[in-house]
């Protein structure tokens, strides 16, 4: 698989920044709500101006993008290491239980956190517009990683779908779980829907099933 060129380092600092944006966000809308958080309160939290605030984001609830694509980022490279001759279920599985996992306290704080914030997109379309985005991003980057552990036979159609059921697994895995007070391991957990929900949507599907 082609590796990505390293970042330069303004590059990297851009990239920082905006991630730092979007955890100030992020901590104002688990604990006052979208409605009553502005975009200049984002910006005084994270410690930049507001303009630097606007050369990144269009909108506050864009400020959460950056967060929200983390895992995705994480999971697909745990994916893009998995090992060529295993199954592609046994790779997807393992994959999402390693992503999902809670090795420490800070792996839990951005579980809570992230379930913090699809609480507060079930009352606002934009920020769940945002969570949709981000979502169809992760699938659309995933596919070549699929395709690589299918093989030179696989059809586009099939890596289509195993794509499309992996993605959808975690999303409905943290939609289910942020509905509910279920801890951030054990039953219930994301890990766990996030299996269970895999398993549900290849049991039929041909390339991933």
């Amino acid at each position: 698989m082609n590796r990505t060129p390293p970042l330069s380092l303004t590059e990297r600092r851009r990239l920082a920044t905006q991630l730092e944006i979007a955890r100030a966000a992020a901590e104002l809308f688990t604990t006052h709500g979208t409605d009553a958080t502005t975009a200049e309160a984002i910006a005084v939290r994270a410690g930049v101006a507001l303009r630097t605030f606007y050369r990144y984001f269009r909108t506050k609830q864009d400020a959460v993008g950056p967060l929200l694509a983390v895992g995705g980022d994480r999971w697909r490279a745990l994916l893009a290491g998995a090992d060529p001759d295993a199954p592609l279920p046994d790779a997807l599985r393992g994959a999402i239980s390693e992503a999902l996992a809670v090795p420490d306290e800070a792996a839990a704080d951005g579980l809570r956190q992230a379930r913090g914030l699809l609480r507060a997109a079930a009352g606002d379309p934009a920020l769940r517009a945002v969570w949709y985005r981000v979502n169809q991003e992760s699938e659309d980057r995933l596919r070549p990683v699929v395709a690589e552990l299918m093989g030179a036979g696989a059809r586009p159609l099939d890596v289509r779908l195993a794509a499309a059921a992996a993605t959808d697994a975690i999303r409905i895995a943290l939609e289910t779980w942020a509905e509910t007070d279920a801890d951030v391991t054990g039953p219930d957990s994301p890990a766990d829907l996030a299996v269970r929900c895999l398993r549900g949507l290849t049991g039929g599907a041909g390339g991933a099933g």
